[in-house]
């Protein structure tokens, strides 16, 4: 299959409103769960304020803004990006106003805040730097699926170096642009959520703790980091960046639980597969191969 169609395809449904349906979906039904039973009705009114207001009205703002400037759907224009981030900001903060005024779930109401701040972040690299949306993006809701379900969240970080690949492909950003979203929207949504949850005194469902979390993320990330780093260096060395994988293998199995360990294993061999999967038009696979 045409590369230049698969890249397009996975940054079609990674579209950041697009990304938020299933993965908040999977957010709202684990928060759902209370005392051991499914409570449908929580469920429905969770899913419903995630639905407008990280997805349909953002959704809605994007396209509409599209049109009107006569651009694409990415908004590849970085100057063109700022009124949709804005109102992004005011729809994240208008579903976490509801969450907080009727005293929904605590978790979302915090991720909701995680959200807006995010964009805020985004919107002052915009000003000077296109960083990658759609890795930002994939980052918090997968950074919340780890705070929520460890392991089992974190799995999903699968998704981030086949869409570096996608973005980079597709000339929407740079390498380190693509790399840069992602890795900010990890740590400021962990790190986000537990400020504040302490600072709003959310009671919220047991979580996995800061550092295990910060340990998922370096997981995730490590590799994708590694290969940008050395492509950045014009290091086009498989040696090198074996003795770095190496190197990175044996903390990730001495000094983390083996979850984590088996989570870089996961992402590492993907990013390696993605890499011979692009050929030559992707720097990673001249430093791989």
């Amino acid at each position: 299959m045409n590369k230049q169609k698969v890249a397009k395809a996975i940054s079609a449904v990674t579209n950041p409103p697009i990304i938020c349906i299933p993965l908040f979906l999977i957010i709202c039904a684990v928060l759902s769960f209370e005392n051991g039973t499914f409570n449908i009705s929580k469920f429905a009114v969770l899913e419903l304020i995630s639905l407008i207001f990280t997805s349909a009205l953002p959704l809605a703002i994007i396209l509409l803004w599209a049109k009107r400037i006569g651009t694409d759907r990415d908004i590849s224009n970085r100057s063109d990006r700022y009124m949709p981030l804005i109102i992004g900001i005011v729809s994240y903060l208008i579903g976490f106003m509801i969450c907080l005024v009727f005293n929904l779930d605590h978790f979302l109401t915090a991720l909701l805040l995680c959200y807006a701040t995010n964009t805020g972040v985004v919107l002052l690299f915009t000003i000077k730097w296109k960083i990658s949306v759609h890795t930002t993006a994939l980052s918090g809701p997968v950074a919340a699926l780890i705070l929520l379900l460890g392991p089992l969240g974190a799995i999903f970080g699968v998704i981030y170096p086949v869409l570096i690949w996608s973005r980079v492909l597709l000339k929407k950003h740079t390498l380190a642009q693509a790399i840069s979203g992602g890795v900010q929207g990890f740590f400021l949504t962990v790190l986000e959520m537990y400020l504040f949850i302490y600072l709003l005194n959310l009671q919220v469902v047991p979580l996995v703790s800061l550092v295990d979390s910060i340990l998922y993320i370096l997981a995730i990330i490590a590799t994708p980091v590694i290969l940008g780093i050395l492509s950045y260096a014009n290091v086009f060395s498989k040696t090198v960046f074996i003795i770095a994988e190496i190197i990175a293998l044996v903390l990730f199995y001495v000094f983390t639980p083996l979850s984590v360990f088996l989570i870089f294993v996961i992402v590492s061999l993907t990013s390696i597969l993605i890499s011979l999967y692009a050929g030559d038009d992707f720097i990673w696979h001249k430093v791989l191969f």
